[in-house]
């Protein structure tokens, strides 16, 4: 695709003798909500670290808005607009909802070394975060410390912090994790808004939500991609019946 933001090439990753992530090829261009799915061990969240730069490939490449991005540092991919949420999140439990996602602008601007500093008070860091919580609609828990926050807050806190790097391109690894349905919709109604300004790689096992939100649909099995398409071929590919789906789930995604 000539106007991917994102481009895979024959992305591989080994583990000793386990073979994670088989030579995989995938494009996102920008505008795009692309949903990776597949069965727990297929490689979902090896292919992820290998993107933001968290892990190492063995061979491939990755090109990020034209550069190739392959042996770039973490934080530089954050600095050119890639940014990641976590299957398991990493907050600041006895702070704010605000404090932390002013701390999230602050480490990005360069300025983690004054850590300890109260980013909240300092309007050039309180602007972007207070904009990324209403986003995430959570502007009416900026001053609640995290720690009393529920899980599905929690959720919704973790892309704040992602979206107040002003990123181009969001990386969000299976933020329906341990959500009851009501969270759920909540997430989905709060992605349907951000998928018209951010281009989305979204890692998730919620079949529902997936379904509900990506334009189109990787299916990566024992760390190779045997299928990609809209979310209706998804839905009629023999193969991912046969490899992911199964019976059970085939029936919610025949909805």
């Amino acid at each position: 695709m000539a106007d991917a933001l994102l481009k895979v090439d024959g992305i591989t990753k080994r583990f000793g003798g386990i073979l994670a992530s088989d030579r995989i090829t995938m494009s996102v261009p920008a505008g795009e909500l692309h949903a990776i799915i597949g069965p727990n061990g297929a490689g979902k969240t090896t292919l992820i670290g290998q993107l933001t730069g968290e892990i190492t490939p063995s061979s491939g490449t990755v090109i990020f808005a034209g550069e190739d991005i392959t042996a770039l540092p973490t934080y530089k991919r954050s600095i050119n607009g890639l940014a990641r949420s976590f299957q398991i999140t990493s907050l600041f439990l006895d702070m704010t909802a605000l404090d932390n996602v002013a701390l999230a602008v602050q480490a990005h601007a360069g300025n983690s070394f004054h850590f300890w500093r109260n980013a909240r008070k300092q309007e050039e860091l309180r602007a972007p975060a207070s904009a990324a919580l209403d986003r995430v609609g959570l502007s009416h828990r900026a001053h609640t410390v995290v720690s009393s926050m529920s899980h599905g807050e929690h959720r919704q806190l973790e892309i704040a912090m992602a979206l107040a790097t002003n990123p181009r391109m969001l990386l969000l690894d299976e933020p329906m994790a341990g959500m009851g349905p009501e969270e759920s919709a909540r997430l989905v109604k709060t992605l349907l808004e951000l998928k018209k300004q951010y281009t989305i790689l979204l890692v998730e096992h919620d079949m529902e939500a997936v379904f509900a939100l990506a334009d189109r649909i990787s299916v990566l099995v024992y760390g190779r991609v045997i299928a990609t398409g809209l979310p209706d071929e998804i839905r009629a590919n023999a193969e991912v019946r046969q490899a992911y789906l199964g019976e059970q789930e085939a029936v919610v995604i025949n909805g």
